[in-house]
């Protein structure tokens, strides 16, 4: 395919994607709930230059959250606007179609270099309304998207760069530029990886799929110590850096190592929730309990009769919950006093259900995240199933699911596909990774969010993109067959 072929199908499908992220941030913006948080840290770092939240006796300094979103909305208030989000939700939408650029690129390599799929995927990734809906939201998720498709599109091009830069011997112009070119893909991947962590505490996840892949790649290649495991070494280095003053601000101001965010977003010397957090994984499973319970707790009063029937194991303890409920919502906060009880009730119920607790329910968590219609971000109710009281609702809720299994299906089919005709498999095997550690670590969540698992659809587009193509080359052009199956650098793995 020519440059002026590709650049026909490129520009309508970014104009397109631009489109739908415009309607969403016009129509349906979010700030309010951690965005006004955001937002609240970054203007008093602005204006203050104290990392913290405004407080009845003033600014007071905080470590509830990462210092990666508020600097991009500091950035955002200082050239634009100080009081206003339009800027940085505006700035959200071009990258998030920076991001679909990326999938482009990772279809492309996963399917040989195949501009079908490339294409394929550029067209799903500016159409997806799932991501999209995010760039209208002052949440993490569109960096962390960026972040994630960023780091496997460079372990791509760096991969690329060691295939064509040939034996370790010789110093010609050629090969230094090639060396030029891997120690560029190094920082990018480190760039990254480093902002991802500086996003949310799970962005570690990226590198733990990502350098396994790196270390892998350099083993096949037969690389010396220093040109291969001393850059996936500083790349690893790089990407921790800027966690060292964050972690050493923690702990000059608040006498503790935190080196990226406590669990639970309580700051030091408030009352963590433990009892109660552990009393709702007793049960919860929808994101409809999410909303109706689990962010109402410490802030609003709690109905018992928003519980389903699982919460309890016997009128005895619906019982005690309801008093607890009661004695809470009297007082209007939470003490270490109502804690207590609440991780008393939940000692009863997991000693009754051990395996439901540590198994059922944190697997039945996970697939809701993967499953449940994507709509949280729109005026459709939590309880999206009562079709005879939002019916309208009900329906809408019922395609976004149904879009949401076709692109998972896709992607798993994708998958499958690549791997039998062994594309890229050091980066089939890290997306797997990837996603594989994602559910692992949501597996430990008490909340079930769908967003949670959102950081994952680069991959899972670009993988249902291979599909969508169809049939693949077999081997990747310019090296043929006799190349694949004896060169160290491209077998097992593919090129």
């Amino acid at each position: 395919m020519t440059n002026r072929q590709r650049a026909f199908w490129t520009i309508p499908a970014l104009v397109a994607g631009f489109c739908l992220r415009a309607w969403f941030v016009l129509m349906h913006p979010r700030i309010g709930g951690d965005g006004s948080v955001y937002g609240d840290i970054a203007r008093n770092w602005l204006q203050t230059g104290i990392y913290g939240l405004t407080g009845p006796t003033g600014v007071r300094p905080t470590l509830m959250r990462l210092p990666g979103y508020p600097l991009f909305l500091a950035i955002c208030f200082k050239i634009f606007d100080a009081h206003g989000y339009a800027a940085a939700l505006w700035a959200q939408c071009f990258v998030d179609l920076a991001t679909c650029l990326l999938v482009s690129g990772i279809a492309r390599e996963i399917a040989w270099e195949d501009s079908k799929a490339a294409l394929i995927a550029l067209w799903i990734a500016a159409l997806c309304p799932f991501t999209a809906n995010f760039a209208a939201a002052a949440l993490t998720e569109t960096l962390s998207l960026f972040c994630v498709a960023l780091a496997f599109y460079s372990l791509i091009r760096w991969r690329r760069r060691l295939r064509h830069a040939g034996p370790v011997t010789g110093d010609d112009r050629q090969r230094s530029s090639s060396s030029n070119a891997m120690n560029l893909w190094i920082w990018v991947i480190a760039f990254a990886m480093a902002y991802a962590i500086l996003l949310r505490p799970d962005g570690g996840l990226l590198p733990a799929a990502v350098v396994p892949a790196m270390i892998w790649v350099v083993w096949r290649h037969g690389l010396g110590p220093i040109r291969g495991f001393g850059a996936v070494a500083l790349c690893s280095v790089i990407t921790l850096l800027p966690l060292i003053p964050w972690t050493a601000r923690n702990a000059r101001t608040f006498h503790q190592f935190q080196p990226l965010a406590p669990k639970y977003t309580a700051e030091p010397g408030e009352v963590s929730g433990d009892g109660f957090h552990r009393w709702y994984r007793t049960w919860a499973i929808d994101y409809a309990s999410t909303v109706s319970i689990y962010w109402k707790y410490d802030m609003e009063s709690m109905d018992i009769g928003e519980l389903p029937r699982h919460a309890f194991d016997s009128g005895e303890q619906y019982q005690k919950t309801d008093k607890l409920f009661s004695d809470y919502n009297e007082l209007g906060e939470t003490t270490q006093a109502i804690d207590d009880r609440f991780a008393e009730l939940a000692s009863e119920r997991v000693a009754a259900n051990r395996v439901g607790y540590y198994l059922l329910l944190p697997s039945a968590r996970v697939a809701n995240m993967w499953l449940r219609p994507r709509t949280e971000l729109l005026d459709i109710p939590a309880q999206w199933w009562r079709y005879n009281e939002h019916p309208v609702a009900t329906l809408f809720a019922a395609f976004y699911a149904a879009l949401n299994l076709a692109y998972l299906a896709a992607a798993l089919l994708g998958f499958v596909r690549a791997l039998q005709q062994r594309n890229s498999l050091p980066v089939l095997w890290a997306a797997a990774g990837f996603i594989a550690l994602r559910c692992l670590l949501l597996a430990t969540v008490d909340n079930s969010e769908p967003r949670y698992v959102l950081e994952c659809f680069p991959l899972v587009i670009a993988l249902g993109a291979v599909f969508l193509a169809g049939n693949q080359r077999k081997s990747p052009p310019g090296i043929n067959s006799a190349e694949s199956s004896s060169s160290p650098r491209t077998t097992p793995f593919g090129s």
